[in-house]
């Protein structure tokens, strides 16, 4: 028997990887701070300075948080860690600006088995550069080893963010009228939702990730970790545009489109979605064949290729396009709003909201390209 005790590290934590990976994270950090955060890195609390807020007539703050699921599995897969921050914070934050808000700050948490700082690190720079993108300072985070609780190379993240919006701007069902047309913005792939669905379609089929795909044009490991578009700068700049006249957004995630739609509309109201409007990319495809999934599992799985939308007045649709166009997010018309009744005897697949919400409905309408 040793006379020497039990110490932290012999129980399997390194506190000094940890100040490690701070060292190597923090000038990418720093980088998503403007004069508005005080302090520096490593601070118990991130301090960030709303001074600058006093004029606003009655300022609401809006706030979320989120994972990205069994997606880091694959960045875990693959040893590439340098992305999966695009996930967590278009997840977080995307789901902010939907309501108009202005994400101000962002903290994330990482829990691993083994703190290897160059791993650590990775991850945090990809968070602060898709910060950089959202506009959004990153003020804080935790990174925890939990040895015996998760495999020295697993690892999960999420984050949370603040944002800021004038009671009288706040975007959503109460704005949403009959008449009002969809505006679908492209997804830059799977992005952060319904990998347990995909990686099981993966095993069944006995893929390997570095098997080049001749439909993708690249491997599926490539395809699989290609990261979610963060919308947050172009969805304020479209809300911001006079002449487009933005009523509400939803951000597709978990859930599908038809059921994320239906939670910013407001009773008695029926958005029609015409799947003939565009071409579901290789990837979603791939999975329906290889898996042989029903379209009803995917559509309430996958955002198939639509990753925004916004519900915009009739006479700014146009406009609407044109402002995505000029700031390269692929968009086109996808459906409009009509009263329940003029909606009830349409043929189509008809869907309510989730997550507890009980507003309006999705009908889907014909065949995909």
């Amino acid at each position: 028997m040793t006379s020497e005790g039990l110490t932290y590290a012999a129980a399997g934590v390194d506190t000094e990887a940890g100040d490690k990976a701070v060292e190597l994270m923090k000038d990418a950090v720093r980088r998503t701070q403007g004069p508005a955060v005080l302090g520096g890195v490593g601070g118990f609390a991130g301090l960030y300075d709303v001074s600058a807020f006093r004029d606003y007539r009655k300022p609401l703050l809006a706030t979320s948080t989120d994972g990205v699921g069994t997606k880091v599995a694959i960045a875990q897969a693959l040893d590439k860690h340098d992305t999966i921050g695009f996930d967590l914070v278009g997840m977080v934050v995307d789901d902010i600006v939907v309501v108009g808000a202005k994400p101000l700050f962002m903290t994330d948490y990482i829990a691993t088995g083994k703190v290897v700082p160059e791993r650590v690190a990775d991850i945090v720079r990809g968070i602060a550069q898709a910060c950089e993108v959202a506009g959004t300072a990153l003020v804080g985070g935790e990174t925890a080893e939990h040895p015996g609780l998760l495999a020295p190379d697993e690892y999960d993240v999420a984050g949370a963010a603040t944002g800021i919006v004038e009671a009288d701007e706040v975007l959503g069902p109460d704005r949403v009228r009959e008449g009002d047309v969809l505006i679908a913005m492209g997804s830059s792939g799977l992005h952060s939702n319904g990998y347990s669905l995909v990686r099981a379609v993966i095993r069944h089929a006995g893929w390997e990730l570095d098997r080049h795909v001749e439909e993708l044009g690249r491997t599926l490991g490539e395809e699989l970790l290609e990261p979610t578009r963060v919308y947050a700068n172009d969805v304020l700049a479209l809300a911001g545009d006079g002449e487009v006249r933005v009523h509400a957004f939803t951000h597709v995630t978990g859930g599908g489109l038809a059921a994320n739609l239906a939670r910013v509309l407001p009773a008695g109201t029926v958005a029609t979605v015409d799947r003939a409007s565009w071409e579901v990319p290789a990837v979603f495809r791939m999975v329906r064949e290889l898996g042989g999934v029903p379209r009803r599992d995917l559509e309430n799985t996958l955002n198939l290729g639509v990753g925004m939308v916004a519900v915009v007045d009739a006479a700014g649709a146009d406009a609407a396009l044109r402002r995505l166009e000029e700031l390269g997010v692929p968009a086109w018309e996808l459906g409009r709003i009509e009263a329940a009744d003029a909606a009830a005897e349409s043929a189509g697949d008809l869907v309510g909201g989730t997550k507890g919400v009980r507003g309006g409905a999705v009908r889907l309408v014909n065949d995909y390209r």
